[in-house]
């Protein structure tokens, strides 16, 4: 039994250490997902431009337009709706769904109606960041 006490000690010790010492997942910023999933068709502005939009049978949306063509106000929540799938379309577009990719820790989010949404942060990240493309 003496013997069996400093070796659960010992054991309990490491355990604990590995707790301490493995990495915790790294946060993920709106731009470092953007970069991931919307640049290559995209592009790194925004405009359109991405690697992959020559490849695609309609040019991908120039981002850095939404709030113009939305009357000055960047359409947060049409955003969000159309990156993560939500947007009612029957097949017509070639945006892929990005919700599963962007599941996660929520936020109490206001679209606007007054009504705070639990809505993933790399959700909000990402619109976030498109909204810091806005043409001046």
């Amino acid at each position: 039994m003496a013997r069996t006490i400093p070796i659960l000690s010992l054991a309990a010790g490491l355990a604990l250490a590995a707790c301490v010492m493995a990495p915790s997942p790294v946060a993920r910023s709106g731009a470092q997902d953007y970069g991931d999933y919307c640049a290559g068709c995209h592009g790194v502005s925004g405009k359109g431009d991405g690697a992959m939009a020559a490849n695609l049978a309609r040019r991908p949306a120039d981002l850095t337009l939404l709030a113009r063509a939305n009357g000055g106000s960047f359409p947060t929540t049409r955003v969000m709706a159309k990156i993560w799938g939500y947007t009612g379309g029957k097949g017509g577009g070639v945006m892929p769904n990005f919700g599963p990719l962007l599941e996660g820790d929520l936020v109490p989010y206001d679209g606007g109606d007054g009504i705070q949404t639990p809505t993933p942060i790399r959700l909000v990240q990402i619109a976030e960041h498109v909204q810091s493309l806005q043409a001046r």
